[in-house]
């Protein structure tokens, strides 16, 4: 028997199928493209998230056969618009659109930052889902009057799927609509800013069943991608952290109570398990640095982290900052900027390299230091994404955050913490912290580099002077 676990990406639709041990049966994909119609926008065509899912389901279906059940993540906060006969009304606006800063403002002046983040556990960013709705009311009035129903982009794929409108606290959490602490929906938020309960769907647990299938198969309400990311590497209470080396960089503690940071630095969310929440710090670009530098220079990725080796720690004295595309831990800015600081000579191109590195680590060390105020300094962490496939990469990352970090089976975490929600409402297994207990298993360990630790210390301190720095010269 088999769960199925669908994470929606942004540049693809993601599956594996799963085993009641945690095998992997089988794995698919599906891509599609991102529009960037004007400078800072990013859109999607939802039906291009639907015939993706089409074609993930038949490639498993085909190599394991007929689910038990089926479980959904993907991408946050990103707002997808429907019309009374749930027809898509304009083109998802996603989470990497920066469009709507003036709206941010708005919600924080009408509400009140302090009040904000008690009720959302967050400020207002450009990537929530309420201030693209606002945005979509200032500027597009036509549409904004059709609105019937919101979805987030795994949603509409249930929807598609089973014909329901539901979503779950984990993934809503990230639309600035919520009472994350009461794990509802605020009258609050919606009353302030003069949006209808109407539009919102279900909200339900991400273990709890939303609809079934044409064939009968459950579907689980699943999670946004970081909270069934954390699922898949086994962080589904306080304990071990999860950091993500993705195209954005994440540090993820588990919260065994709803906690918001004062000045809303990091995110305070709902877990994907019941009555948990969890702290996140956010690197916008972590992967995605390297994956600009790398079709900057020539050079395979292996190549080019083999060349980071041959430099120490610290690349003497070189710094990179990798605010590339704004940032939001723990500077909510997204117009901060990247840059290279403390070139000399010396300098090649392994050196960028290891700066690189460095830099995203430094960045994550930051969100790790505002997490772990609220949840307590973790004794292990992790690791998972594309990133983490690096040994150099990961070697400098543990010995920056200074903890034994710790591999999964399963680079595409999301897709597994989905198919174990879809095990769940498919009695594969009785609940989200048996599935994980059967199935994650931590491979080998990568501890900090004991010689390295006091150069990046030092380093790190120059690394958290340069934001203040550059910011003063725009």
């Amino acid at each position: 028997m088999s769960a199925f676990g669908l994470d929606i990406g942004t540049s693809a639709v993601k599956g594996l199928a799963l085993d009641d041990e945690g095998r992997i049966l089988a794995v698919a994909q599906a891509g599609y493209e991102l529009s960037t119609p004007r400078p800072g926008w990013a859109e999607q065509d939802p039906d291009d998230w639907w015939r993706a899912t089409v074609s993930v389901l038949d490639q498993l279906r085909a190599a394991a056969g007929n689910p038990r059940g089926i479980g959904l993540s993907g991408q946050m906060h990103g707002l997808v618009a429907l019309d009374a006969h749930d027809r898509v009304l304009r083109p998802a606006i996603l989470w990497n659109d920066q469009r709507t800063g003036a709206e941010c403002a708005e919600i924080e002046a009408a509400l009140g930052l302090e009040r904000l983040i008690a009720l959302t556990g967050n400020r207002a960013l450009p990537g929530f889902t309420a201030p693209k709705l606002l945005w979509l009311r200032h500027n597009e009035p036509d549409t904004f009057g059709r609105v019937a129903r919101i979805l987030l982009p795994k949603d509409y794929v249930r929807l598609r799927l089973c014909g329901e409108h539901a979503t779950d606290v984990a993934d809503a959490s990230g639309t600035l609509l919520l009472d994350v602490a009461a794990r509802r929906w605020s009258d609050e938020m919606l009353d302030a800013l003069a949006f209808d309960r109407a539009w919102l769907p279900e909200l339900l647990e991400s273990e709890q069943p939303s609809g079934r299938t044409p064939d009968g198969v459950p579907v689980a309400a699943g999670a946004g991608d970081q909270a069934a990311g954390a699922l898949g590497v086994g962080v589904v209470d306080p304990g071990p952290v999860s950091v993500v080396l993705g195209t954005s960089g994440v540090v993820f503690t588990a919260l065994d109570s709803f906690a918001a940071d004062p000045q809303a630095r990091v995110h305070a969310f709902c877990h994907a398990v019941p009555d948990t929440w969890h702290a996140m710090g956010v690197v916008l670009s972590a992967g995605g640095s390297l994956h600009w530098l790398h079709a900057i220079v020539d050079g395979d990725y292996q190549r080019l982290t083999a060349e980071a080796g041959s430099w120490p720690p610290a690349t003497e004295g070189l710094l990179f900052l990798p605010y590339l595309a704004g940032e939001r831990t723990p500077h909510a800015d997204p117009d901060a900027r990247g840059a290279y600081v403390g070139l000399n000579l010396r300098h090649d191109r392994g050196a960028l390299v290891r700066a690189l590195l460095e830099g995203v680590a430094f960045a994550l060390r930051d969100s790790l230091d505002l997490t772990s105020e609220l949840g307590g300094h973790p004794a292990s962490g992790r690791v998972s994404g594309g990133g983490a496939r690096s040994d150099e990469w990961v070697r400098i990352l543990a010995s920056v955050l200074e903890l034994p970090l710790q591999r999964v089976v399963v680079d595409e975490a999301a897709a597994f913490g989905a198919a174990l929600l879809g095990g769940v409402v498919g009695d594969v297994w009785p609940d989200v912290r048996t599935a994980v207990a059967a199935t994650v298993r931590p491979q080998e360990t990568i501890e900090p580099e004991p010689d390295w630790v006091g150069p990046y210390r030092a380093a790190r301190e120059r690394f958290r002077a340069l934001y203040p720095a550059l910011r003063a010269c725009r």
